[in-house]
């Protein structure tokens, strides 16, 4: 399946069929498919709980709009962008600069400056370490919901959801964002499909703002 193909058959379904459950090698499979994501310094801010029994899928529907596809899905994945993923204590941020040294990217020398530069683009304020969690478990997203469907997988992303009570239900840790919960599963067949949404055009999409 090539890319093209992928990018123009991905969509957001809304019925799973409950009879097909997805192999643990398949979800590893595209977990792993969407861990090259590029990220900021490649610190790879992101988590993902992956649901699957019954129990759990039916906890979280009931702060996430009480949507079926939530529970219908095989997988539900909780995504989590890391608010804290850029700072110092963060157990990742040193494994990065480690490979970076590997690869010849860094050197011991400039461990400050890596700290620093990291401190400045991402560690300015709330706003600013939110907005670095959620663009790279953006990035992360995408990917994931490509991959999916290049496995012959589909999905469906949701921002229907009570955030709070989704932490407090599942003791999320307070320095995680969710920006998306994704169902993942086989479309069911029984079902119609909605024709696809419109999307904006090349002339549409490019701007420029100088007068």
């Amino acid at each position: 399946m090539d890319f093209n193909h992928v990018i123009n058959q991905r969509r957001a379904v809304n019925f799973f069929d409950t009879t097909q459950e997805i192999p643990e090698a398949l979800i590893h499979q595209v977990i792993d498919m969407a861990s090259k994501t590029p990220s900021s310094f490649n610190l790879q801010p992101w988590s993902l709980m992956a649901l699957t029994h019954i129990e759990d899928k039916l906890r979280l529907q009931r702060h996430a709009m009480n949507q079926p596809k939530v529970s219908e899905a095989p997988v539900t994945f909780v995504v989590l962008g890391d608010r804290k993923g850029w700072t110092d204590e963060n157990p990742f941020v040193e494994r990065a600069f480690q490979e970076m040294i590997k690869t010849g990217a860094a050197t011991d020398e400039s461990r400050n400056w890596f700290s620093g530069a990291r401190k400045k683009l991402y560690g300015g304020d709330e706003e600013t370490q939110l907005a670095f969690a959620c663009k790279n478990a953006g990035f992360f997203s995408m990917s994931l919901m490509l991959a999916a469907k290049s496995l012959g997988l589909d999905t469906h992303p949701m921002d229907g959801f009570d955030q709070a009570a989704v932490k407090k239900e599942f003791s999320i840790p307070d320095h995680y964002w969710i920006p998306v919960l994704i169902a993942m599963g086989y479309f069911d067949q029984t079902k119609v499909l909605s024709p696809p949404k419109w999307r904006k055009s090349v002339d549409d999409i490019l701007v420029r703002f100088e007068s």
